[in-house]
């Protein structure tokens, strides 16, 4: 199992989330760190992955054992330019 480490912003991210999205959020990443399965996807022109939880993504980076959550949302077109 993989430590899962929040940025502050991807933290202030999460609370805005609706608390039934946000509780999907949550399982879905617990369950990529826990299996490694996921809908997971290494990002294009930059460094880092996203994980897609039903209409919300989580932008990430990872090592082998922690992964770093930079940004909670819902997929918009500004999603990927965030960092």
């Amino acid at each position: 199992m993989k430590t899962i480490i929040l940025t502050l912003s991807a933290a202030k991210d999460l609370d805005a989330v609706p608390r039934d999205a946000r509780e999907r959020v949550e399982s879905g990443l617990n369950r990529y760190a826990i299996t490694g399965q996921g809908h997971v996807k290494a990002l294009q022109g930059r460094d880092g992955y996203r994980l897609r939880i039903g209409s919300y993504r989580v932008i990430f980076d990872e090592d082998a054992t922690t992964i770093l959550a930079i940004y909670i949302g819902r997929r918009a077109t500004t999603t990927y330019k965030r960092s």
